[in-house]
Parts: structure tokens; sequence; C-alpha cells
């Protein structure tokens, strides 16, 4: 731990220099996870060339080595410094709910630097709680912790969601899940075509949703320039959603990221083993929406 402490007192540009030799040593080197991810390129851009794909793997290195640098540095960010990092195009369409006493959910996935965005947010004048998956390892799980924790942002452990949501059910914030990683149980997952592959989404976001009577905004990242992001909410369902169809939420949730996926491929996770379950594996699929 104290090593990231050290570390996370240097300042962005020496960290940044460090970035570009992890970028080398894991793109020509090590060659990190080269396999899924040429795969994963390869089914998801059928249209693009071999050349084309190997510009974005590329670029998603350099964005992976940017984003682990820019982690460990958060904790020793000035407030301001962060505000002016992290910009929220649309503010006002979250800020105007919580201010009217409501709680809303966030669905932002793995591109750009997304461990940035709760803190971010809780220094624009938005509460946040970042719900993450913890890690089996106990000493990254408190570091990220600790990281996650920065600036007064909230780390709420998947598990205990349902417990947080009643204890702070007057409490308006936004509920900020990374909302594009791989159900642990995907025989109970929603299952919908994604980037060319049958893909598995948890359905307890959208289940939250339509329980809690929350709104619920898509939460795309873009990067300006290196270590400059700009957050921008786009309302995906809102109350009553009586008449509204099952799966319609986490419909609106994958267009929208395979739209941002597109405009930006390099900035998402591809390392990620997103398509490692398939539906065929299991004998029956059971997913309860509302």
């Amino acid at each position: 731990m104290l090593f990231f402490r050290l570390l996370s007192k240097l300042p962005l540009g020496i960290l940044y220099g460090l970035s570009d030799f992890l970028y080398f040593l894991l793109l020509y080197v090590v060659r990190y996870r080269h396999e899924v991810i040429d795969e994963n390129l390869r089914v998801s851009f059928p249209e693009k060339s071999e050349t084309e794909r190997k510009a974005i793997a590329k670029g998603f290195y350099r964005n992976l080595t940017d984003l682990i640098v820019e982690t460990i540095k958060m904790p020793d960010l000035s407030p301001d410094d962060l505000r002016r990092r992290v910009q929220f195009s649309n503010a006002n369409l979250v800020k105007e709910r919580l201010e009217a006493g409501q709680t809303v959910i966030g669905m932002a996935s793995h591109s750009c630097n997304w461990e940035w965005v709760p803190s971010g947010s809780v220094l624009h004048g938005m509460p946040a709680d970042s719900i993450y998956k913890p890690l089996n390892s106990p000493f990254f799980e408190k570091l990220m912790r600790t990281v996650r924790a920065s600036f007064g942002a909230v780390p709420v452990p998947m598990h205990t969601l349902p417990r947080r949501m009643v204890a702070q059910k007057n409490v308006p914030r936004i509920v900020a899940l990374v909302a594009d990683q791989v159900p642990d149980v995907p025989e109970q997952a929603y299952w919908t075509d994604f980037l060319h592959h049958d893909t598995p989404f948890y359905p307890g976001t959208e289940r939250l949703a339509r329980s809690r009577n929350l709104p619920v905004f898509y939460t795309e990242l873009r990067r300006v320039k290196r270590g400059f992001y700009e957050v921008k909410f786009t309302l995906l369902s809102e109350p009553p959603y009586t008449n509204l169809p099952p799966g319609t939420i986490l419909n609106r949730y994958r267009d929208l990221l395979e739209e941002t996926i597109r405009k930006y491929p390099s900035d998402w996770l591809w390392s990620h083993k997103r398509w490692k379950h398939w539906r065929g594996k299991y004998e029956k699929i059971v997913v309860k929406l509302d």
C-alpha cells in the first residue's frame, strides 16, 4: 500500500512516462491478453480490416496503461484538478432530479477512465454510490476501496446494494453501475445481441429501477485529451414503468453502449473476457426483470 501511496505523489507527467513504458511492455513484450483482444475485435468488427483492428488494439493498450496510472494518482489529485479533468456536459439533467429528492441510476461502462467518474460527479455537486464487484485479493480490494472513496464517493460492494438502498432510501444520489460486466449467474442473465455476440447482461439494474421507481441514465464518457474527460448523460427511462415492456431499459443501454464503442473503439476494455459464456451452455435461462 505504501508503494502506491508514494507513486500517487508523483506528478501526472512522470506517471504518463510510466504509462508509456507499460504500454510498450504490455503490447510488445508481455503481449497482455493479445489473443482475447484480437478475437474480441475480430468478431465485433467483421467489417474492419486487420490493419484497422490492430490500430484499435494499440489504442486500447494506450488507454489501459493511462487508466492504471490515473487510478493510482486519483487520491492525490486536488479537488480542483479532478473537477477540471472530469467535466459534465449536461449535469443539470441529473442535478434537477437530485435536488427534487430523487435518487437516479447511472449506467456506465468500461470506457476511458470510468474510475474517475463517481468522484468527479461528487465534486460537481452530484453525490454518488460507486457499485462494484469485490476483488479476490484482499490487498487490491483495500487499495481500490481507498481509491474509489476519494472526494466523498461511496464504494458499495454489489452484494450489499439491496441493503444500502433500504438504509439510504431518503438520500438522493447517483447509484453508479458499470453495467457491461459479465453476470455471475449467466442462467439468470438478460441475453441479447451485442457487437455481433449473444451476450448476457446483469438484469438487476432494470429490476432495481422498476422496483424503486428510479430514473435511469446512460453515462457516456469520452476522452477530450490525455487526462481530460467529458461525461454526457442520456435519459434511458423514467417511471412510471407499468407499460414499459421488460428488457427495454437494458436494450436501450445496449444500443447506446454499442454506439459509443463504435465511435471510440479503442477506449473500451477489450481485454475483458466479455464473451466467455454463451446461451447454449445452459439448459434453461430464467430472467426476472420486474
